[in-house]
């Protein structure tokens, strides 16, 4: 096991290359039509993979990294904010880039781009599909051939969610520092990601049973649910402004809730909350529009992929539409090392 530079302040992960990332709760859509942003319902708890040596699966330490515990048909939501200098983030989902839906890949790319450009990209709700709209991260079990990676790669090996940055060379940096240096007063890049409200979380759920040793673990990756309205930009500068090699890199593993229990002793989050009683609270939905940003094309892996419902059936939730009045407008610390593995 090597020290990645990777740090878990909080539930926030920190990249060496300057990225931030929080995995944020959220709304499930439907399966039909194209929605506005769902809310944020709090973060998910992240802990470190070596910290459970006698408890995690053989497979998890060998990879290193992390864990967050999910339910099956979750929704996710990646925010960026608290990103301050730019950095490429990579964002694979069993090991398929969300942005190009190519195999993972240590360099970057621009043809197809296969990063996200922080902090201009404040947050990642799902796959790429083109046309101003991303397709919802939702978790499922591998073995079914749901997941993204089940259906571009044809097998199910790697689930979970790994994560890659980069930052600009030193020539590019250093320029980039003292322009912002000679910007001093001006409102800070970091306010362009600002997180989303959430909603406090309601109380714990009732406990499976007291922390044992697992021999194997139902593994989760993500699949994709409904559209949404949201780009994903594409990176105006050279691609070789870039550094040549990553900073740091992170695996992601996606936990069950049982399972969760069993390696850390502790209770998840309550399973989320019904999106109808949701949206009858009259809580906020978003919307997000970028006029002078520039969209990147749907990728012939991602087109494709069909949602989660196409393999576990219809989502019998009721679908309650958000009113009009509901949707609002969005405008434009250290702890331990993580350690990364094999995969």
């Amino acid at each position: 096991m090597t020290d990645t530079g990777v740090r878990i302040d909080g539930n926030r992960l920190l990249l060496p290359g300057g990225a931030v990332v929080r995995f944020v709760r959220t709304l499930r859509l439907p399966e039909e039509g194209t929605h506005p942003l769902p809310p944020g319902l709090g973060e998910f708890p992240v802990r470190r993979v070596a910290d459970y040596p006698d408890t995690v699966p053989e497979a998890w330490r060998a990879r290193g990294g992390v864990m967050l515990p999910v339910y099956l048909r979750e929704a996710m939501w990646l925010s960026f904010a608290g990103t301050r200098e730019p950095a490429a983030l990579q964002v694979g989902v069993g090991k398929v880039c969300a942005v190009s839906g190519r195999p993972w890949s240590g360099k970057l790319s621009r043809d197809p781009q296969n990063y996200v450009v922080l902090p201009r990209q404040p947050w990642l709700d799902g796959i790429n599909s083109g046309t101003g709209t991303v397709r919802q991260f939702v978790a499922v079990p591998l073995g079914m051939g749901a997941t993204v990676e089940g259906q571009v790669t044809g097998e199910e090996v790697w689930g979970g969610v790994q994560l890659q940055d980069f930052r600009l060379n030193e020539r590019e940096l250093a320029r980039w520092r003292e322009a912002e240096r000679l910007r001093a007063g001006a409102v800070p890049r970091g306010a362009f990601g600002a997180a989303m409200p959430a909603p406090a979380a309601p109380g714990a759920a009732p406990s499976y049973g007291g922390a044992a040793r697992a021999r194997s673990a139902p593994a989760m990756g993500l699949g994709v649910g409904g559209s949404m309205r949201q780009e994903v930009y594409r990176d105006e500068r050279p691609l070789e402004h870039w550094a040549e090699s990553p900073a740091g890199r992170v695996f992601v593993h996606l936990v069950t809730p049982p399972q969760w229990r069993r390696v850390t002793g502790e209770e998840p989050p309550p399973s989320p909350v019904d999106r109808a009683a949701y949206t009858r609270a009259g809580l906020p939905w978003y919307d997000y529009y970028d006029q002078d940003a520039h969209d990147l094309a749907p990728t012939d892996p991602l087109r494709d992929v069909k949602p989660v419902g196409d393999w576990i059936g219809d989502d019998h939730e009721p679908w309650q539409e958000p009113g009009q009045q509901q949707v609002r407008p969005l405008e434009d610390a250290q702890g331990k090392p993580v350690e990364d593995g094999d995969w």
